[in-house]
């Protein structure tokens, strides 16, 4: 690793320390010429399968995207930053499970409408409501209604 202050190319480490339980390694670092110390992440670089749309065009992942579909149906409820990101993290790990190469995104949908679900009815619905884009009120309730047989049944197909 090379000094960010004198560019050397000797440095050590002083002290490591795991974060975000074990995903990533924090590194405290001394120059051995210049003497300065700085601190230094590792975390995992994670590749993610690109998104098919539904209009056919590919994407790559983008994790602020869905952060803000699920705040926005979060919005004036009681879930935190937190628990918005602990949904994508689960999200990400399912989608490298999958272990493909491209995904459609209504699979990404249906994830975090499962999470939803159980995390807060109201963001639930308001995602579903917009996720699913429904023509009128009656294909709304319809889906829902279908919605709470798949998760009764124990919602286990997400590619439907």
């Amino acid at each position: 690793m090379n000094c960010p202050f004198c560019h050397h190319k000797n440095t050590k480490v002083l002290d490591s320390r795991l974060l975000k339980k074990g995903t990533s390694i924090r590194r405290r670092r001394e120059c051995s010429s210049c003497e300065r110390r700085f601190t230094t992440y590792e975390s995992i670089e994670i590749s993610l399968p690109r998104i098919c749309k539904n209009d056919g065009r590919r994407e790559d992942f983008n994790r602020e995207k869905i952060y803000s579909g699920i705040e926005k149906a979060c919005q004036k409820l009681p879930v935190s930053p937190e628990q918005i990101n602990q949904i994508i993290d689960s999200v990400e790990k399912r989608l490298m499970e999958f272990n493909q190469s491209e995904i459609k995104s209504r699979v990404i949908g249906n994830l975090v409408i499962m999470h939803l679900r159980h995390l807060n009815p109201v963001a639930f619905v308001r995602f579903a409501s917009v996720y699913k884009s429904f023509e009128n009120i009656d294909d709304f309730f319809q889906n829902l209604k279908l919605e709470e047989e798949k998760f009764s049944l124990n919602f286990t197909d997400l590619n439907q």
